[in-house]
């Protein structure tokens, strides 16, 4: 919620790396108290260190950890703004070579994990008066590419959780936005391929993709414009990429 002074408390999941990371660094920037979730708690624990904030494990995809994070949050004061940030993808196989546990994965990391978090925490944001979900989408949440059918599912599924909430909170002061990059350069690859830096680094060749802070700043500038202005939808994609599989490369 705020404090005397107006300052915000932002909750930023899956913020030991890559976007998450750079999204606390940014809200911090800009004024907000930011409250860190993640698995590796080493890493939320020195940059909230950095950052004057505040951590504590997380497991998006847990009903208890979830519960216990919002309970935190309470004891803290109340979110205003939910940057729902945790998901990846595992794998590139068709679907006719599907792997299961990829897929229960990828679901529960980037659409339970929205309703688990959203559920926990709007509460607190209703009560701030000027609460903010920010879900992290996907280009590939809106178009499809070979071998990303599980992801593309996941994504798809976070893409229409965005319009659900939009809906279902109109008339509320809580804003929706979805922030859908393009190719970034992050760890998402290394996950992806469990960790062949050679496969990871594929996308990339040829062009200079986004980068953590680029899709960080989106979400500064969407949170932080006035109450009454919603933006709905965020696309950014590096100049040289047209579609979700789509680039014009060098050489």
């Amino acid at each position: 919620m705020t404090d005397g002074n107006g300052r915000r408390l932002a909750v930023v999941t899956g913020a030991s790396s890559g976007i998450g990371a750079a999204t606390a660094r940014a809200l911090a920037g800009a004024g907000f108290e930011v409250a860190l979730g993640a698995r590796r708690e080493e890493r939320i624990e020195k940059l909230a260190g950095e950052l004057g904030g505040h951590a504590r494990r997380l497991d998006v995809t847990d009903r208890d950890s979830v519960a216990e994070f919002a309970e935190w949050m309470e004891a803290l004061g109340g979110a205003s703004v939910l940057v729902n940030n945790a998901g990846g993808a595992k794998g590139l196989a068709p679907v006719s070579e599907m792997d299961e546990g990829d897929w229960r994965w990828m679901f529960e990391a980037n659409v339970l994990s929205i309703g688990l978090m959203t559920r926990a925490l709007l509460p607190q944001m209703r009560a701030s008066g000027s609460g903010h979900i920010v879900i992290m989408g996907s280009a590939a949440g809106v178009e499809s590419y070979p071998g990303g059918g599980g992801y593309n599912a996941a994504k798809f599924g976070a893409h229409a959780l965005t319009h659900n909430l939009r809906l279902e909170l109109l008339g509320e002061d809580v804003r929706v936005t979805e922030v859908m990059p393009g190719a970034v350069r992050t760890e998402f690859g290394l996950v992806r391929f469990e960790g062949d830096e050679e496969k990871a680094e594929r996308p990339y060749k040829g062009i200079t993709p986004l980068t953590a802070e680029d899709v960080a700043e989106c979400v500064r500038w969407a949170v932080t414009l006035p109450p009454h202005v919603n933006i709905d939808r965020i696309d950014v994609k590096p100049i040289r990429q047209g579609g979700v599989a789509l680039f014009r490369r060098d050489g």
